[in-house]
């Protein structure tokens, strides 16, 4: 027994019964695994959830490291790729992820789900964030810079529901969607748009 048959497990538990276990003595039963076996791997089945959309993300880096032409790409080619296919990898189960939907009506429910993702993205997407920087495709901005991975979380989060949403044949208007959502971010962050932004924004407050 491993985390990932653990993980399969739950998923398989989720889809048959339409509900998460209510215990972990449930999960393990389904699988014939003692229960303090299950100990040795998570502490909770909330773990199990966490590492459930950790492995996603960290599975979708590890299959575009692994592409000789990955590391070629700017910042802005390596952020499409990555959502282009970390999409996909969701699309394997789609069905459960599908039934976890209803987790961004409750705020506190998702961040606790999703908290393991979040720190793994933030290490990505500051690294990329540099790279922009070294590359001048992203303009380091005193006050505003550290807001950048805030964004592209939002911009991760939005993604996902769109995706989770989307009804369209082979899910083409979430790749329209990624594609937008992606060149307005690296727009807004680059060196014109954001700072006429604020040239237009100091000129109207100066005015009242």
């Amino acid at each position: 027994m491993d985390k990932q048959q653990i993980r399969n497990a739950y998923k398989m538990y989720l889809l048959e019964n339409g509900k998460e276990p209510v215990s972990v003595y449930m999960l393990c039963k389904t699988i014939d695994m003692p229960e303090s076996e299950f100990y040795g791997f998570y502490s909770s089945l909330e773990a199990v959830e966490r590492d459930i959309w950790l492995a996603v993300f960290e599975e979708t880096l590890q299959q575009l490291q692994a592409d000789e032409t990955y590391p070629q790409y700017n910042a802005q080619e390596k952020l499409l790729s990555f959502y282009f296919l970390w999409v996909s990898r969701l699309r394997e189960d789609r069905s459960y992820f599908l039934l976890q939907r209803d987790i961004f009506t409750v705020p506190l429910i998702y961040r606790n789900k999703l908290s393991a993702f979040k720190t793994a993205f933030y290490d990505y997407i500051s690294a990329l964030i540099k790279e922009g920087y070294a590359s001048t495709e992203i303009k380091e901005r005193k006050y505003i810079s550290d807001q950048y991975v805030h964004g592209f979380w939002v911009q991760a989060l939005f993604v996902l529901k769109y995706w989770l949403d989307d009804t369209s044949d082979n899910f083409e208007l979430t790749d329209a969607a990624i594609e937008k959502a992606v060149n307005l971010s690296f727009q807004l962050i680059g060196s014109n748009t954001l700072d006429s932004l604020l040239d237009f924004g100091k000129f109207i407050f100066m005015k009242k």
